[in-house]
């Protein structure tokens, strides 16, 4: 079918247009970071769980609705049999501008050259400490070296502009936020400081780990020469340049600074629920309409532009909240 003519339609209803999405292939992960799941967690049945070909699909489907960014998440996205298969599908789509990934680099160490052949254009690697036995106790079962030489293997396939994700919790890694960004600059990687979201019941209290960005920014400010930049890599971080180096710094604030008024993007979860806001409820089950119609997208492509009439202003997250502000996991939702 051809969609030229209804090319550049995500438009939602406060004049934004929606041109990323955000992609999950599987909820399963073989990390348990503390943030993002419970230590017991149960995974979705097979059937359940969007097929490679419907994440093709999906993305062939967005990407001629005007979607120029897609980024590919889980839980763990390669921990997801065949997941390279996907990225070699979709990698070269016209009209795709770029095609990104987050991971937690545990299997980057054999997957980084492929990935780069079959078209993936950026890499984000999420990196909570540099300390061995703090960076296991984070994610309960998580092996720093794995993941530094994962870094180590991005690097050597020709990735540019690697980023390092990072949540700071207080009294829990607060202090590795100067290490951790004189590690990037060693390394030529940038580094994105992202506040804890409260999604999921965790084993602690949100409101007692919280760090602020605009803490973990001043006192960044008192060690490394700090240039304001107005960069955009498509998504809400806001960036500073490091002075003489090759490092960007981003943070990205759901708390302290909502960055609802510019929201380009929309989550699909692995089951194939469109989210139209992280942190709200609202949300299309696209799968229904996947396997209805195998032969025919004219269905899914309408319930995707009747989703942008619902997609809300934005988020309002409460750390005083005894209960999260939304039930679903980040690994269920797409991290």
């Amino acid at each position: 079918m051809a969609y030229t003519e209804q090319a550049h339609q995500l438009i939602d209803q406060f004049g934004r247009r929606v041109d990323y999405i955000r992609l999950s292939i599987t909820d399963r992960c073989d990390f348990r970071c503390v943030y993002c799941m419970s230590e017991d967690m149960s995974f979705l049945p097979r059937e359940e769980v969007l097929t490679l070909e419907e994440c093709a699909r999906l993305v062939k489907v967005f990407v001629a609705l005007g979607v120029s960014k897609v980024r590919i998440t889980g839980g763990e996205p390669l921990v997801r049999k065949n997941a390279l298969s996907l990225f070699e599908e979709i990698g070269h789509l016209p009209g795709l501008k770029e095609l990104v990934m987050t991971t937690n680099g545990s299997q980057l160490e054999h997957f980084a050259q492929p990935l780069k052949q079959a078209g993936l254009s950026r890499i984000n690697i999420s990196v909570d400490s540099l300390d061995p036995e703090r960076f296991r106790k984070i994610t309960r079962v998580g092996d720093l070296s794995k993941v530094l030489r994962g870094i180590e293997a991005a690097q050597a396939a020709g990735f540019a502009n690697i980023k390092l994700n990072t949540v700071l919790m207080r009294g829990i890694n607060d202090d590795e936020a100067i290490p951790l960004v004189d590690f990037a600059i060693a390394q030529g990687l940038d580094i994105a400081f992202i506040e804890e979201m409260p999604l999921g019941a965790v084993d602690h209290q949100r409101d007692s780990t919280y760090v602020s960005n605009q803490a973990t920014l001043k006192l960044l400010q008192g060690h490394f020469p700090l240039i304001s930049s107005a960069e955009s890599t498509g998504g809400p971080a806001k960036y500073w340049r490091v002075a003489h180096a090759n490092t960007r710094i981003g943070f990205i604030s759901p708390h302290s600074h909502n960055f609802c008024e510019a929201c380009n993007r929309v989550r699909i979860t692995c089951k194939g629920e469109l989210y139209l806001c992280l942190g709200q409820e609202d949300r299309v089950d696209l799968m229904p309409l996947l396997r209805a119609y195998p032969n025919d997208d004219t269905p899914l492509i309408e319930a995707i532009l009747a989703s942008m009439r619902v997609k809300p202003k934005g988020h309002d997250f409460d750390l005083q909240r005894q209960a999260p502000a939304v039930i679903r996991f980040m690994s269920q939702t797409g991290g």
